[in-house]
This record gives structure tokens, C-alpha cells and sequence, in this order.
């Protein structure tokens, strides 16, 4: 079911302006009955065995991967996707459901633990209702990612997605109706952020999760530990992207630009912080100029175009701002800086050096195509750098030595590091960052445990010594 009045859900094209579509949100007793109905749900679904409740997510994914098409489609429409990257968010969406499906009943299994007397074992048990609180960048991943494993374990999701894509957000609900998930199990809401804490609040729900910026989850991560609720936080991200030599130059190259404009970089763990060591320094600046002197922006939808709008104006008006001023405080602009001179949501592809402490750029995570690249004269300067940052999501160092690429990357403070490989993602792989990046981990067998009840049985003989209690 979904939620229904005030119009604060639009669908407004980035690349034209247009809007598209509206929908209403839902507030107080229509939020309230959603509950009870997520509540009442979550108790049947949770006997269901978990063999039929993986097949409810396989059929998911089957139909994820018939639909592949008009998702990929919303995805370009609602947030200026290019359409190959949209097939590519879908398909990974989907290989995340089928993951789950098929390694979800093993991973809840009971698990034994070594014990000198008796028996012990843990019992994986779902909570009971989540929220999960959803961005626009990742429409599909991000959501499939925190509702596949919960769905499977026995939780029932609400997902309360981001305003400006409302139609992929019905999209998701209704990929998980068809796949045979009752009512309640997978519920899509339209509320507004105060609905939001009040949902919380609710003695019904018993998790949050968000994906989102480090405000939001600042005020998720409060509100459930007010009410002593677990919660899980995927933030922002500044991944540093360390060169340790030019071998291979082309390639790492190649892999910079890959790293930075994926989705336009507006992603949390896109390549933003390019740190290079000297005498590698000026060739690989000359070469990141000509791949974005080549990047064309366009119409999303061709696929000849290589450079989409972002998300929105406002998206693109802050990211200019974020440029300008950091020029303005002296770092140097390479390429780029200016909004593109033709309708849409379109920034120059960027690049900065010499940007410094104090200066935004140097901070802030830029969230677009714009690049910041550093100059260093060894390691212990690059892991300095790459260290000094408020975030921790993810990064990737490149090296023809591998044994020298991983000792860097084992200084490296943050949840997730690449060795020659941009910070990418796979259902099998653990996601997750430290600092001002959040805390908690989704995917692999790490994404079954966030919200679980990993309930100790112990069992002894009745005529089991007793021994001292403590707690």
C-alpha cells in the first residue's frame, strides 16, 4: 500500500525540468494504520519458513530482470541516470535479491559454539518492523540491499525513499507484490521527515536503517537511540584514490575517470580525493583533462550521451557554488568549474588542484563531476592526507606492487579499500564505512546481522553442576 496526499513526491526530469509526476503523502492516522499493518504482517511472516520467504526474493529478482527495461527507464527519467548505468543499477539490484534467495537461509542457521559442557548455539530471530530511510542516487540498489536480507530473515520493511523519485520507489513496492510478499512485508511510504521521528518512535518498529547525508542520520541515529532501537548508517563519503606509480598509466587513468563519473559522481563512494605521487603527478593530470575534455553531456536516454545531468538543479547549483568558492579561496581550476550553457541540471566536468586546509573542496564531499587532485613526495605523505578526513567510506590504491599497494592500503582509516579497482560494490562483499561515514555493515553474511536477535541457547543436563551467576 502507499501513501496518499499532500504532493511533496515529484517526479521532475533533471534533464529537461518538466515535472512529470506528482503524488501525495500520507501523515497521522494513515501513517498509524500502516504500522499496524506492518506489525500484524511481520507476525505471520516470521512462521513462514524461510525457504518460501526466499523464494518470495527470488521471484523478485526474476521479475526485476523481466522489468529490466522500464526500471532502467525511471531511473533516467527520475534522477538523469545514463541509461546504461540504469540497466547496470537493475542488474545489480536483481543479482542482490538473488544472492539473498539462495545464501539467506544459510546464513540465518543456528550456529554452534564450542563449549566444554552441554550445548550451545545461537538462534538468528528477525526484530520485528524496519524503516529504512532511502537516498535518490541508487533507487533500486540502495533499497534492495537493506529490504532483501530483512525480508528474508523474517523482518517486514517501510521504506520511505527520497521525493524526487517516486516512481521508482511504487516501482520496488510493486516488483515485491508480485513476487508474492504479503501486505506489510515490503510497504513504501510517502511521509514527510517529521512522519519520519514519529515512525520511530513507534513501539512497532524496532530498527532504522538510512542511507543518506550525515544530517540525516545524525537525526535517524538519535531518535532510534532515544527510543533504544538499533540503527544502521551508510553517509557520505570522500574515497581517496592513491597512485603509487605510472606503470599501467593508462589504465589507472581509465580507472580514475570510471571512479569519479559513476552516476554522474554522485555516489558515496565515487574516486573524489586523487592522490599522486610526483613523479607520476603531471601525466596523470594531463590525462584526466583530455578523458573529461571528451566527456559529452546530453539527453540520458542516448546512449551516445557520456555525460548526464545531476539529480537536480539544486544538486548542481550547490556543486558550482562548492567550485567557485574554492577557487576563490586558491586552489587552481584545471578544467571545468561553470554550469554547462543549455537547459538542465549540467556542471562542467572539473578538475582542482592545489586546493588546501580551510578551503571547502578540501572537507566537503563533492557530489558531481568535479575532482580533486593532490601532489605528494612518498607514501607516509598519501596515507597523512588520505587520513585526514572526516570520512571513512571506502578507496582504492593503485600499484604495479601489489605487496606495497596493500601495505598502504592497511593504513588507510576506512570500511572498505580497493587494490587496483576503484571502491566498487557486490552482493558478496561487506558495505560500510567508520567516521563521519556511518557505522554498520549491509551485504554478504554481515547484512543478515544488523537487525537480528542473536539469541544464546544453552542447554545443560538436569543434573548440571550449578556455578555462580553473574550480570
Amino acid at each position: 500500500m502507499s501513501a496518499q496526499r499532500k504532493s511533496s513526491f515529484a517526479t521532475v526530469s533533471p534533464y529537461t525540468g518538466d515535472t512529470l509526476a506528482e503524488f501525495p503523502q500520507i501523515e497521522g492516522e494513515e501513517v498509524d494504520s500502516v504500522l499496524e499493518t506492518a506489525g500484524h504482517a511481520f507476525d505471520a511472516w516470521r512462521k513462514r519458513p524461510i525457504g518460501e520467504r526466499a523464494a518470495v526474493l527470488g521471484r523478485a529478482a526474476e521479475l526485476m530482470r523481466e522489468r529490466r527495461e522500464p526500471l532502467a527507464q525511471l531511473l533516467t527519467q527520475e534522477m538523469g541516470k545514463l541509461i546504461s548505468e540504469a540497466r547496470g543499477e537493475v542488474d545489480l539490484a536483481a543479482s542482490i535479491l538473488s544472492y539473498y534467495a539462495e545464501h539467506g537461509p544459510a546464513f540465518a542457521a543456528d550456529e554452534p559454539l564450542d563449549v566444554e559442557e552441554g550445548e550451545a548455539y545461537l538462534v538468528s530471530e528477525p526484530l520485528g518492523v524496519l524503516l529504512g530511510v532511502m537516498p535518490w542516487n541508487f533507487p533500486y540498489y540502495q533499497v534492495v540491499r537493506f529490504a532483501g536480507p530483512n525480508v528474508v530473515m523474517g523482518n517486514t520493511v517501510l521504506v520511505k525513499h527520497a521525493g524526487i523519485c517516486p516512481q521508482s520507489a511504487l516501482a520496488l513496492e510493486t516488483l515485491f507484490r508480485d513476487a508474492g510478499a504479503p501486505e506489510g512485508v515490503y510497504t513504501n511510504l510517502f511521509v514527510s521527515h517529521d512522519e519520519v521521528s514519529r515512525i520511530i518512535d513507534s513501539p512497532v518498529v524496532r530498527g532504522a536503517s538510512l542511507t543518506g547525508s550525515e544530517r540525516a542520520g545524525a537525526q535517524v541515529a538519535e531518535r532510534a537511540g532515544r527510543n533504544m532501537k538499533p540503527s544502521l548508517l551508510e553517509l557520505g563519503g570522500s574515497d581517496v584514490f592513491i597512485v603509487l606509480d605510472g606503470e599501467g598509466l593508462e589504465r589507472t587513468v581509465g580507472a580514475a575517470v570510471a571512479g569519479r563519473m559513476a552516476n554522474t559522481g554522485q555516489s558515496c563512494v565515487a574516486s573524489k580525493r586523487f592522490i599522486v605521487l610526483e613523479d607520476v603527478y603531471d601525466d596523470f593530470v594531463a590525462g584526466m583533462r583530455r578523458a573529461f575534455e571528451a566527456l559529452e553531456p546530453g539527453d540520458p536516454s542516448d546512449e551516445a550521451t557520456t555525460l548526464g545531468p545531476l539529480s537536480s538543479e539544486q544538486a548542481a547549483a550547490d556543486l558550482a557554488d562548492q567550485i567557485r568558492e574554492t577557487v576563490d579561496q586558491g586552489a587552481e581550476l584545471v578544467i571545468g568549474g561553470n554550469r554547462i550553457d543549455r537547459p538542465g541540471a549540467f556542471v562542467e566536468p572539473t578538475i582542482l588542484t592545489g586546493v588546501k586546509p580551510g578551503m571547502r573542496a578540501y572537507a566537503e564531499e563533492l557530489f558531481g563531476p568535479a575532482a580533486v587532485i593532490y601532489r605528494v613526495a612518498d607514501e607516509d605523505e598519501a596515507i597523512a592526507l588520505a587520513n585526514d578526513s572526516q570520512y571513512g567510506l571506502g578507496g582504492s590504491v593503485f600499484c604495479s606492487d601489489v605487496e606495497r599497494a596493500r601495505r598502504v592500503a592497511e593504513r588507510v582509516e576506512t570500511g572498505m579499500i580497493w587494490i587496483n579497482h576503484p571502491t566498487s560494490t557486490q552482493a558478496d562483499l561487506p558495505f560500510g564505512g567508520i567516521k563521519r561515514s556511518g557505522y554498520g555493515r549491509e551485504l554478504s553474511k554481515l547484512g543478515m546481522r544488523e537487525f537480528v536477535n542473536r539469541k544464546l541457547v544453552r542447554v545443560l543436563p538436569p543434573d548440571a553442576e550449578l556455578h555462580g551467576i553473574a550480570g
